[in-house]
């Protein structure tokens, strides 16, 4: 009885095993080779590549497109140095006609002198404080005493004569005198036209912060703008950026600059650009002289050298003093002492737009017995005018 249950017991433990083998070799030969069982309770699609702009911004991790071969290297040749580019020419305008152009900006500075002068002689009252009142009006535009007292007198004869009040022919009668004071008459023009094969030969002279560079280079663009070649010489040779200054100044018109090292021989320099003006045929040879105070003898003296080392290679036919307008009084010094060294020309009055003394026209010119010849209206590089009196009173009268 015991055997048999033991036998039993046997053949149902050889059975269990049997069937759970047969069911456990057949969950295993269900799952192919190399993938990866997927997760009970997650169903997964079809796989499909991103857009490209997803594969771009989007954070996953996106199909990449089919790999293309990459495009030849094209080999570049790059120029070994690079030519810098030229600089654009300007065209400066005629010097016919400037003057008139600018007349507006003379008229703003000069026009409350014009109108107080215009106001007194058209009051009903011209008694001896009226005459006095006009006569300090004139003192204080730096048309000096001598000259002013001169114009007062003949207004005082020519009102009392013709008995006239009204506003034209005050105006008028004024128009008369102060032309006659500064000159209508007077030869005014520069001498630029070379002499043969020798170039017309221009020295600028003055004292320091007048604008004597910045006339030389303003100078140069009124005859390249007439049609004239131009030489410029840089002569300033203590202050450091002159020569570049002048430098920029030919660059824009054209217009080459012999130039040396700061401190080099000033008379040298400017005896090599008369040379380089004759053997380049240019017209007119411009040379900027070192702004000296006039109250230095010894520099005063070099200056006079510097004239005297060019007259051995060609005639100097303007030397051109550089004055301030603002300065009355003593831009009337300096032009007494640079007169005495270098026979001085011409007066380039500049900074003319920015003041009511214009009558230092006027003195200027009874003291040297020399023509003021040029006037700087403005910062521009075209504002520099040959001075046509009858513009300018007609500027000054509203």
């Amino acid at each position: 009885m015991d055997i048999t249950l033991l036998a039993s017991l046997a053949v149902a433990v050889v059975l269990l095993l049997s069937v759970g083998g047969f069911f456990l070799v057949r969950t295993r030969r269900s799952v192919t080779p190399g993938k990866e069982e997927t997760k009970p309770g997650i169903a997964e699609g079809p796989r499909t590549a991103a857009p490209e702009e997803e594969r771009e911004e989007g954070g996953g991790t996106a199909l990449a497109p089919p790999a293309q071969a990459p495009p030849p290297v094209r080999e570049t040749i790059v120029p070994e140095e690079a030519e810098p580019a030229a600089p654009e020419l300007e065209t400066p305008l005629p010097s016919a006609g400037r003057m008139v152009r600018l007349r507006a900006r003379l008229a703003r500075s000069q026009s409350s002198f014009g109108q107080g002068l215009l106001n007194l002689l058209s009051s009903d009252s011209l008694d001896e404080d009226t005459w006095e009142e006009i006569e300090d009006t004139l003192i204080t535009a730096d048309i000096g005493v001598t000259s002013a007292t001169q114009i007062v007198d003949g207004l005082r004869t020519r009102v009392k004569v013709l008995g006239t009040r009204g506003h034209d022919e005050v105006r008028a009668l004024l128009r008369e005198e102060l032309l006659a004071q500064i000159g209508a008459d007077t030869d005014r023009s520069l001498r630029t036209e070379p002499h043969g094969e020798r170039p017309a030969v221009i020295m600028v002279v003055g004292v320091n912060g007048t604008g004597k560079t910045t006339t030389s280079g303003k100078l140069a663009r009124v005859l390249v703008g007439d049609g004239r070649t131009v030489v410029l010489g840089a002569a300033d040779t203590f202050r450091a950026a002159a020569s570049e200054q002048l430098e920029t100044w030919g660059s824009r018109v054209g217009a080459p600059v012999v130039r040396r090292e700061e401190g080099a021989d000033p008379a040298s320099v400017a005896f090599d650009a008369v040379a380089r003006g004759i053997e380049e045929g240019a017209d007119t040879v411009i040379i900027d002289t070192a702004g000296r105070l006039h109250t230095k003898t010894g520099l005063m003296d070099e200056l006079g050298k510097v004239k005297r080392v060019v007259e051995k290679k060609s005639q100097v036919d303007e030397v051109l003093l550089v004055l301030d307008a603002t300065t009355g009084q003593n831009g009337l010094r300096q032009a007494r002492v640079f007169a005495e060294v270098v026979n001085v020309t011409g007066i380039a009055l500049t900074k003319m737009d920015g003041t009511a003394k214009g009558g230092i026209i006027v003195q200027v010119q009874r003291e040297l017995g020399v023509p003021v010849k040029l006037v700087g209206l403005g910062e521009g590089p075209d504002d520099l005018a040959p001075f046509d009196p009858e513009v300018f009173v007609d500027a000054i009268l509203p």
